[in-house]
């Protein structure tokens, strides 16, 4: 009779929860190891592997936050419930036991965070953060991984991909500690081939980084089951926040920005939410609200019909994300204190500079540095402008160099050209660095006019002889074609 009772019971639990529209999954109160109906979704049979790809494209204490962001993702996939062995992490490892960390061994992306650090695996650091380890990775190719712990995204056609990078960026191009850096056709082409695999089932892209519009304006395909949201549009910049002096406070010990706009959105947004019932659109109109209080504005490409999915097919379900009720329909409007990504790093020599003991030797270099890194510049923001002058002449150079296509044209026609330009100029006038990298838009223009590389040549060796003679040597080197 009593077990007649129990099934009884359990049945009209069931029965209830699915006339009221029980919000919430429902544990089997009899027995904790049977899950009830209303506790798996849908599509939770369809779901295959969960694989993801975090990338951290810088090194530097100056750059922590990129670094920062990518643990702190890793985390968030880690508890819910995608495994070690299906994340794939890149990152420098140069921060976490810097000697300008003011808690050794630990990383935080939130004023008042936990650490992120402790458990991330070391898949790609150092010398093997690389876009051809990055490619490899994405194809799944292990023969073609050169370093690291070879792991690579092994999935099959069931399974589902998160990639999610953070770094500085400019017009066509995505950092790398280690040259060369990410050029869009190239990343767009590697998913062309991994969908021409059949390899997955779908996939989803967090960009952030400046102008990472533009990595997918014009040349993303709608048709391979990708779906992509950046921090920025083609033109602007992308932003850091949780500096030091702004709201909400760093602990005093912090001289450096701990996180970025876009890529702390879409975190404690997913930390925020039951997963399950959260969709990727939902996150997207949640993030792009919360970035534009910052200034830059979160764009969308590739496949449309992954918006109405729930997010956990992607960044998993923590359990206790069960009792988080609905959305708020004001999510997201919150502001927060940003920094322009490239002036972050003037800003963290800044701070140095004012901890550092007045008169002391230490205190005269830090000063050092910030004339040089603005100098240097310098150099580079008059260089490319006296390119423009020397093959479009006074008039006509900057409206050349700083000509934007129309919305859904893609940066360049000859990404090998653009490229070739880099080069070239780079030869005569030193590295683009991380700040250079927003003049990319100029040299796809100057392919774009159909200059030659000859003419390319002889123009940069005119405008920058003085860097020739050795008057000039670039800082922070985080940049190359």
């Amino acid at each position: 009779m009593e077990t007649h009772k129990v099934a009884f019971f359990a049945l009209l639990l069931v029965t209830l929860s699915f006339l009221a529209g029980e919000a919430f999954p429902v544990k089997n109160p009899f027995h904790p190891g049977i899950v009830m109906p209303t506790e798996n979704g849908p599509d939770d049979d369809e779901v295959g592997t969960r694989w993801a790809v975090l990338v951290a494209g810088s090194n530097g204490y100056g750059n922590y936050r990129h670094q920062a962001d990518v643990c702190h993702a890793y985390q968030l996939l880690k508890k819910g419930g995608l495994k070690e062995e299906n994340i794939v992490v890149f990152m420098f490892d140069d921060i976490a036991n810097n000697e300008l960390n003011p808690r050794p061994g630990t990383i935080i992306n939130h004023p008042q965070g936990d650490d992120v650090y402790a458990g991330v695996p070391k898949d790609y650091t150092g010398e093997n953060v690389t876009a051809e380890n990055l490619y490899a990775v994405i194809m799944g190719d292990k023969a073609a991984v050169k370093g690291g712990s070879g792991k690579v995204v092994a999935s099959k056609p069931n399974d589902r991909i998160f990639l999610y990078y953070s770094d500085h960026g400019g017009p066509g191009v995505l950092g790398m500690p280690n040259m060369p850096s990410v050029y869009a056709m190239e990343l767009i082409n590697v998913l062309k081939k991994k969908h021409a695999a059949g390899s997955y089932k779908e996939m989803v892209i967090y960009v952030e980084a400046c102008e990472s519009g533009s990595i997918f304006e014009g040349i993303m395909p709608t048709d391979l089951n990708i779906y992509v949201t950046t921090a920025a549009n083609a033109q602007e910049a992308s932003f850091g926040t949780y500096c030091p002096g702004m709201d909400p406070s760093l602990p005093p010990e912090y001289i450096t920005c701990i996180g970025d706009l876009y890529s702390v959105a879409w975190m404690e947004d997913s930390e925020t939410h039951n997963l399950k019932r959260e969709t990727v659109n939902q996150q997207y109109k949640a993030v792009k609200s919360r970035t534009s209080s910052g200034g830059s504005h979160v764009m969308e490409y590739g496949s449309q019909g992954i918006k109405p999915e729930k997010l956990y097919l992607y960044q998993g379900f923590d359990p206790d994300s069960v009792n988080i009720p609905p959305r708020p329909s004001n999510v997201g409007l919150s502001r927060t204190d940003v920094v322009n990504q490239r002036d972050a790093e003037l800003l963290f020599l800044w701070h140095m500079y004012k901890r550092s003991e007045n008169g002391s030797r230490k205190k005269a270099e830090i000063l050092d540095e910030i004339r040089r890194t603005v100098t240097y510049r310098n150099h580079l923001d008059g260089s490319i402008e006296l390119v423009g002058t020397l093959l479009f002449g006074p008039k006509n150079g900057p409206q050349v160099l700083n000509k934007v296509r129309g919305p859904g044209s893609a940066l360049v026609d000859d990404w090998q050209c653009l490229k070739s330009m880099v080069r070239v100029f780079e030869g005569k006038c030193g590295s683009l660095t991380q700040y250079g990298m927003k003049h990319m838009r100029a040299f796809a223009n100057i392919c774009n006019s159909g200059v030659s590389k000859a003419t390319m040549e002889e123009a940069s060796g005119v405008a920058c002889a003085g860097y020739a003679a050795g008057n000039l040597s670039p800082l922070n080197v985080g940049f190359s074609a």
